[in-house]
């Protein structure tokens, strides 16, 4: 089972959100558990509080190291170890990728931390050996959502989530390259018409047309997936070699002049 840890001020927003659609199904059926854990409930401060002033001065309020470390102290002792992996939501990390995904998903217990406010008080992230792990450049209000996002994409890796294995190898990332567009029925729709190699019955051409539209929309949306994924296929893009016409073997003929 594929065990997913969240310490966060905010456990219903987690909690709510992965009972719905394909990771509801895959907790539903077992595959998958994630629990939230709120570390407010672990501060030993009077008045509830879990963050304080920085020290040295400056904006915001910082999120305290005891909370923090007690919350984490309690998923350790009730899992009987340290997970595989432990995340902290923060743009100074690795940015998150289909890769990392896949790497993630081969982990039975992956942790996230997820801060808020200004930050977390650096000795928490040093005592539990974080890594910084990023979504993108930009600013959203705490680690929630990256979170989330996180464990749907890699859920979607993990055997058995997916009504098919097969069904997330030719979404778009999965070899490189961008996902080709798709249609279904009706075949003609106010005169935008469903393109005819696919209603060829061709499979080896359709597989072609796809693989084709994948490189077009790659080179059009993500040029630097494009030049990645021509640097590791060098011979798909190598200059075909035109093929030589073979020349019959001219044959001589023989005729016989012999008037004797």
């Amino acid at each position: 089972m594929k065990n997913y840890y969240v310490m966060t001020l905010f456990p219903d927003l987690i909690r709510n959100v992965v009972k719905e659609s394909i990771s509801g199904r895959a907790i539903q059926a077992g595959l998958m558990n994630v629990e939230a854990f709120n570390i407010r409930d672990y501060t030993k401060d009077s008045h509830n509080h879990v963050d304080d002033y920085p020290y040295g001065g400056g904006a915001g309020m910082l999120m305290q190291v005891q909370p923090v470390i007690d919350c984490y102290r309690h998923i350790v002792d009730k899992i009987g170890h340290r997970p595989a992996r432990v995340l902290f939501m923060s743009p100074l990390g690795r940015t998150f990728d289909q890769q990392m995904a896949q790497e993630l998903a081969e982990e039975d217990d992956v942790l996230f931390l997820c801060g808020h406010y200004e930050g977390i008080d650096e000795r928490a992230l040093e005592m539990m050996q974080v890594e910084l792990v990023s979504i993108g450049d930009y600013i959203l209000t705490g680690g929630e959502l990256p979170a989330l996002s996180m464990i749907d994409s890699i859920s979607r890796l993990v055997h058995g989530v997916l009504n098919k294995d097969e069904s997330h190898e030719i979404e778009s990332f999965s070899d490189g390259l961008l996902e080709y567009p798709q249609y279904t029925r009706p075949e003609n729709f106010e005169d935008h018409v469903v393109p005819k190699i696919l209603l060829s019955g061709d499979h080896k051409k359709v597989d072609e047309w796809r693989h084709q539209m994948s490189l077009e929309r790659t080179k059009e949306h993500r040029p630097d997936l494009y030049e990645a994924y021509a640097a590791a296929h060098p011979d798909e893009f190598a200059p075909k070699k035109p093929k030589r016409k073979r020349h019959k073997r001219a044959e001589a003929v023989f005729e016989d002049n012999d008037n004797s």
